[in-house]
C-alpha cells in the first residue's frame, strides 16, 4: 500500500467518525460476545448438580459466588499488566491483537469436559482481557484530537453500543445452548465469536495504523512557569506514528527508586498483610501483593508528570473510587442476580420457562435502547448551562444504578418458603427487569464516560496503564461484589438489596458535593474551548 493509499484510508470516515472506530467497534463487539456468553452460564454451570440432564460441577451457591468474584477481579487487574505492556514495550495495537489470539484459546479450551481445562481456560482468559480491554478503549480515544471533546464522547457511546451488541446476542444465544443444549457447547461458541472478531480487527489494521503505537515521553521538566495553556498545546499534538521505545521499561523496580512510592508500596502492604492474616488464604495473599504493587506503581506515574499532569492524575485516582462502587454493585448481575433469577424468580411467561441466562441480556438491551437517549439528554443539559463534568454524571450514575436494588428489595419480600425452608412462591420477573433498567441507565451515566474522561486527563505516555487502572478499579469493584453476594446467605438478599440501593444514594451525594474542587484540579480538561494552535 503507498503514502497516498494509507492516508486516504486513515482519513476516511462513517457518520462523522473514523471509520477505524467501526472496526474496533465490530471486534469489541465480538470480544464481548465472547465474555458475556460465558458469563451468562458461568455461575449456572457452577452450581447445576453434577447428575442433572445437562451436568455442572456441583458447587454451592457461595462458592460459585467466591470463584465468580475472584474471577472478574483478575480479568480487569489483569488490565494493569497490560497497559504497562503496552505502554512500555509493543504498543496498544499488537497488544489487542495478542489479547484476542489469548482470548480465542482460552474459550476453545473451555469447550473441553475436563476440569483442568476449565482453570485453564479461565486464566487464558484473564490473560486476553488484560492485553485487549485496556488497549483497545484508549485507542478508541486516539482516533480523535484532545480538543474534539464531545465527538470523543459520542465515539465513546457509539463503542459502548457495540460492547452491548455483543453482551445481548450473547446471553440470548450462547445462554441458550449452553442451558438446553450443553454447557460445553455454550463455551465453544463464545469461542467461535471470539475468533470472528480477531479477524475483524485483523482485516480493519489499515484503518488504525496510525494510533495505538509507542509514543516516547514527553519532556515535561521545567513546564510549570509555562502555564495550563502551553501545556495543553504539547499534550494535544500527540496521538501519533511514534514507534519508539518509551523510556523506564522496568517500571516495578522504579517503586524502590523513590521514597514515597516506596512508602506507599510498604503501607498498603502492611494493611494488606493484616487483613490477609485475618482472611488467612493464598488468594487474598496475591491480592495483597498485586494491590501494594499497584499503589507503587500509581505514584511513580504521579511523579512523573508535571504539576498539570499530577492534578489530572489525581482526580483519576479519585474517580477510581466511585468506579469500585458503582461496579461493586452493579456486578451482582453475573452472580447474586443471576443464581436469584434461576432459583427465586418465577420464570413462566405463557407456558414457556425463560432461561434464567436470557436476563444478563437485558441490561445490554436496555443500553442499545437508552445509550443514544442518555447521551443526548447529557448533551442538552450542558447547552442549557447544567452542571455536566464527567465526575457529576458518574455520581448520578451511581445514584440512579442504587436505586435500582430498591427493586429487587420488593422482589425479595415475595419470596416465601415452608417451614422446612424450601421455596415455595417466587418473585416475578418484573421485579428483575425494572432493576436492570435502572442499573443500565446508571451504566449509560458511568461507564461510557468515564472511558472517555480517562483520555482526556491521561499523559500519552501512560494512557494505557491509566485505561489498565480504570479496568483493574472495576475489577476491584467485581471482587467486591463477589463477597457481597456471598454475605447474601448469612444476611439474606433483603438486606444486601436494601443496603447497597441505600449505600450508594449516600455515596453519590457526597461526591456530588465535592465536585466543584475536583473540576478545578482538571485544568480544564473538558472545557471545548480549547484549541489546538
Amino acid at each position: 500500500m503507498n503514502a497516498n493509499t494509507n492516508d486516504t484510508a486513515l482519513n476516511r470516515t462513517l457518520l462523522g467518525h473514523p471509520i477505524g472506530l467501526f472496526f474496533l467497534f465490530m471486534t469489541e463487539m465480538w470480544e464481548r460476545f465472547s465474555y458475556y456468553g460465558m458469563r451468562a452460564i458461568l455461575v449456572l454451570y457452577i452450581v447445576e448438580a453434577t447428575n442433572s440432564d445437562n451436568p455442572g460441577l456441583g458447587w454451592t451457591n457461595e462458592s460459585a459466588i467466591a470463584l465468580y468474584g475472584w474471577y472478574t477481579m483478575f480479568v480487569y487487574v489483569a488490565s494493569i499488566p497490560g497497559g504497562i505492556i503496552a505502554d512500555k514495550l509493543i504498543g496498544q495495537r499488537k497488544s489487542v491483537f495478542i489479547g484476542g489470539l489469548l482470548l480465542v484459546a482460552g474459550h476453545s479450551v473451555l469447550a473441553i469436559e475436563v476440569l483442568w481445562a476449565f482453570y485453564t481456560g479461565l486464566i487464558l482468559i484473564v490473560l486476553g482481557v488484560g492485553m485487549l480491554k485496556p488497549n483497545i478503549s484508549t485507542m478508541v480515544g486516539g482516533l480523535y484530537p484532545k480538543h474534539e471533546q464531545n465527538k470523543r464522547d459520542m465515539g465513546f457511546y457509539i463503542f459502548y453500543i457495540g460492547i452491548n451488541l455483543g453482551a445481548a446476542a450473547a446471553a440470548l444465544i450462547v445462554g441458550y445452548v449452553g442451558q438446553k443444549i450443553g454447557w460445553h457447547y455454550g463455551f465453544g461458541l463464545a469461542g467461535i465469536g471470539m475468533a470472528i472478531g480477531q479477524l475483524t480487527y485483523w482485516y480493519g489494521q489499515k484503518y488504525l495504523s496510525h494510533v495505538g503505537n509507542l509514543v516516547l515521553k514527553e519532556d515535561t521538566n521545567e513546564v510549570d512557569s509555562m502555564g495550563d495553556d502551553n501545556l495543553l498545546d504539547d499534550q494535544m499534538a500527540s496521538n501519533n506514528n511514534v514507534t519508539t521505545n518509551s523510556t523506564n521499561p522496568n517500571l516495578f523496580l522504579s517503586i524502590f527508586q523513590s521514597t514515597n512510592s516506596l512508602i506507599g508500596f510498604t503501607i498498603t502492604f502492611i494493611i494488606g498483610a493484616c487483613l490477609w492474616g485475618y482472611w488467612g488464604a493464598w488468594d487474598y495473599g496475591l491480592l495483597v501483593m498485586g494491590l501494594a504493587f499497584a499503589v507503587g506503581v500509581a505514584i511513580v506515574v504521579y511523579n512523573d508528570g508535571n504539576k498539570v499532569e499530577k492534578d489530572r492524575i489525581l482526580v483519576t485516582y479519585l474517580s477510581f473510587l466511585i468506579i469500585i462502587v458503582f461496579w461493586g454493585s452493579f456486578e451482582q448481575a453475573g452472580g447474586l442476580l443471576n443464581i436469584y433469577a434461576q432459583q427465586k424468580t418465577d420464570l413462566n411467561l405463557g407456558g414457556f420457562e425463560v432461561p434464567a441466562s436470557w436476563f444478563q441480556s437485558v441490561n445490554a438491551i436496555f443500553i442499545l435502547i437508552f445509550a443514544t437517549l442518555v447521551g443526548s439528554f447529557w448533551v442538552w443539559w450542558r447547552n442549557r448551562g447544567r452542571e455536566s463534568s464527567s465526575i457529576f454524571k458518574m455520581a448520578i450514575g451511581v445514584i440512579i444504578m442504587g436505586w435500582g436494588f430498591f427493586f429487587m428489595s420488593i422482589a425479595s419480600s415475595e419470596v416465601t418458603y415452608d417451614t422446612a425452608g424450601q421455596i415455595i412462591g417466587k418473585s416475578g420477573m418484573q421485579w428483575l427487569v425494572l432493576a436492570y433498567l435502572f442499573h443500565t441507565i446508571g451504566e449509560l451515566c458511568a461507564s461510557p464516560v468515564a472511558l472517555s474522561f480517562i483520555t482526556k486527563l491521561a499523559p500519552e505516555r501512560w494512557m494505557a496503564f491509566m485505561m489498565g487502572s480504570y479496568f483493574a478499579a472495576t475489577g476491584l469493584g467485581n471482587k467486591v461484589a463477589g463477597l457481597i453476594g456471598e454475605s447474601a446467605g448469612d444476611l439474606g438478599e433483603y438486606t444486601i438489596f436494601t443496603g447497597i440501593a441505600v449505600f450508594c444514594t449516600i455515596f453519590g451525594i457526597l461526591v456530588i458535593l465535592i465536585t466543584k474542587p475536583l473540576k478545578r484540579l482538571t485544568h480544564g480538561a473538558e472545557d471545548n474551548e480549547v484549541e489546538i494552535k
